[in-house]
This record gives C-alpha cells, structure tokens and sequence, in this order.
C-alpha cells in the first residue's frame, strides 16, 4: 500500500501532540488532518473519507469516549478504525473502548515504530476487510443471478426442445417455426446475461484490461445504433442523433461501445412500438455529455435508486416482455467510472428515461 494514498485525522486537545504526531505520520508520506476538540472531530469525520482516526480520551467538553460512540453511530464514519491516544492504561478504560468499538490504543508517550507500526496495520485491516466485503457481495450477486435469471431459461430451453423432439410429428410449419423463434429468444436473452455477468465480474475483480485512446465519439454512437438497428425494427423505434460536431474522447473503445449498447439496448426494450430514441452529445468544460432519452415507460421514484446498487439485483421486463439482465447498468457504471466519468439517470413514468453519462475529452 502506498501511504500517500491515506488520511488520518488527529483528535487531541494538547498542541504539542498533534505536532509530534504529525511530523511523524508526514514523514511517512500519510495526509494529516487534525483538530482539538470532540465536536469538530465528529463534523470531520463524518464529511470526510478517513482512514483512521487517533482519538484522545482525555480532552474537555467531549472526551474521546463519547466522541467514538457518535462516530460509530453514523454511517458516514462507522467503518473508521479508530485508535485511542491515552494516558491510562488501567483495563477498565481499555475494555470500555474496545466496547465502544475502537481498534486499538496507544499509550503516551509515543514511540514512532509503534505509532507507524499500529497505523500501517489497521489501515491494512480496513482495506482488506473491505475488499472481502465487496468480494462476498459480489459472490451473493453472481449466485443470486446464477440461480434466479440463468437457471430458468437454461432449464426452460432444455424442456422446450424435449417436448420438441418427443413430439415433432404433432407440430405443423407454423407452430414449430414460433417455437423454435422463442427458443431463439431465450437462447440470445441467457447468452447476454452471461455476457455481462463475466464481464461485470472481471471489472469486480480488476482483471479487464483497461486502454484508454482518442476516439471519435459520433462515430462510435452511429456505429452502435446500426449494430441494434435490426432490433429496433422490431418495434419500429427510430434512432435521431443530435451531435453538432465530431467530439474526441479519451477512453477505453470497448467499455465505451459496452455503454452505448448497453443503454441503446434499454431504450428499445422500455419503448412502446413506435416510439423514437433521441442521442445527443456535446462538449462540456473538460468532459463530453452523452444523452440517451427514449419516450418509454419509465421508472418508478422508489426505484431509481435501486438501480446502481451494487448490493441489490434490480430487473425488470420491457414492454415486449423482454428479459432484462439486471447487470446492464451496473455495468456502465463501472465503465463509466472507470473512464473518469459519471452516469446518472432522469426518469417519470409512462413519460420515459433519460441516461445521462460524461467522458473525459482527449487529452491532446
């Protein structure tokens, strides 16, 4: 791990500790926030991203014990390791503050190779106990899909063509033809489901290769339409680009072309017959701002924030009946974000939804 990656925040009421403390933690490449009292260290802490706290017990108005309480009662700051700075060493006020949910202790005076020692390693705590976290959410997720969205089409394709083979004298041309089309449905439907599920994993696990390059971004946009024209001609949906001018991107083609479909694919599946998809694209400040609006059915207010939840499995079915994934946009997030962009949503019911997502322009 690399120190200069984290903070600490330094809670003391003794200015001559916070400088001692610092100028030990600076020179060891760790960012240093620091102030005197329970109070601020709360405000802080809470608005913050700390990767550790040294907390003093004994200070006036709010001493450190009351100070960690608040802390782990909020969801801002619950996940802080904190690591009490004390005077005392009497296991009464130890118990008590391992009770309230501090780490660890450090008795003053301080020693440098114990502080830097006892920082290193519960910052390395935190971060693995994240990593196995998220790597448990993410297995929960997988096998949740596995067994609700791949085992039935898997297990229904299986049915169908054993009803087929049993009984293929009794079908006439017309009956076997929309069988075998919703078969082909179904196939296509578990074969993009897997497609994404592999790789939303490797973006989970950073093993996606990641090469960002100039890329013409309206070129891109037509490139992809045409890819699903076939498709939107299903329900007779028209694609109208608005890009004024050939806008340079830097950023990785495939996860970008992964986003376009991705969000195209949405739009067709959400619109009535009939309907139009609007794309437009412009420079704004240093980012390019893709819109991707479609008139279709929209989604519920209770269900927007669902929907980028990595915790929560969040699908449902287009107005053909098509099966969503459930891992699209979870998906572009990632790519999203892992261009340097962000991606958000703007929707209302049976009025329809607008994907909204920035890249960086090219560097050059």
């Amino acid at each position: 791990m690399e120190t200069e990656k984290f903070k600490i925040l330094i809670v003391d009421d003794i200015p001559t500790n916070i400088q001692v403390l610092g100028s030990v933690l600076r020179k060891a490449g760790y960012e240093v926030a620091f102030t005197d009292n329970g109070a601020d260290a709360i405000v802080k802490a809470i608005s913050n991203k700390y990767d550790l706290i040294l907390l003093d017990i004994m200070m006036p108005q709010m001493d450190g014990f009351e100070v960690c309480k608040i802390l782990k009662s909020h969801k801002e700051s619950e996940d802080i390791p904190i690591v009490f700075l004390t005077a005392k060493t009497d296991s009464e006020s130890l118990v008590k503050g391992f009770e309230l949910g501090a780490v660890d202790y450090l008795t003053k005076p301080f020693k440098s190779p114990e502080l830097l020692a006892r920082v290193k390693t519960h910052i390395a705590l935190k971060y693995t106990t994240e990593e196995l976290s998220k790597s448990n959410a993410m297995k929960d997720k997988l096998f949740s899909i596995i067994a609700h969205d791949l085992r039935g089409p898997v297990g229904n394709f299986g049915s169908a063509l054993q009803v087929l083979i049993e009984n293929i004298e009794h079908f006439d041309k017309d009956t076997l033809a929309e069988t075998l089309v919703e078969l082909k449905k179904s196939a296509y439907g578990a074969y993009d489901l897997l497609q994404n599920l592999l790789k939303w994993a490797t973006t989970q696990n950073n093993t996606i290769e990641f090469s960002p390059s100039p890329l013409n971004l309206k070129m891109i946009i037509i490139e992809n339409i045409d890819l699903l024209s076939n498709t939107a001609k299903q329900k007779n949906i028209i694609f109208n680009t608005h890009i004024k001018e050939d806008i340079l991107v830097f950023a990785d083609d495939n996860m970008v072309k992964t986003i376009l479909r991705n969000l195209f694919s949405n739009s067709i599946k959400f619109s009535h017959n009939n309907n139009r998809v609007d794309v437009f694209a412009e420079k704004k400040g240093r980012f390019a701002e893709i819109i991707v609006k479609d008139q279709g059915v929209g989604i519920k207010k209770e269900n927007l924030s669902r929907i980028f939840n990595f915790h929560e499995y969040f699908t449902t079915y287009g107005t053909a009946n098509e099966k969503g994934t459930g891992l699209g946009l979870n998906l572009c997030k990632d790519f999203v974000e892992r261009n340097k962009g962000e991606i958000w949503i703007e929707s209302a019911e049976e009025i329809g939804t607008k994907i909204i997502f920035t890249l960086p322009l090219d560097s050059n």
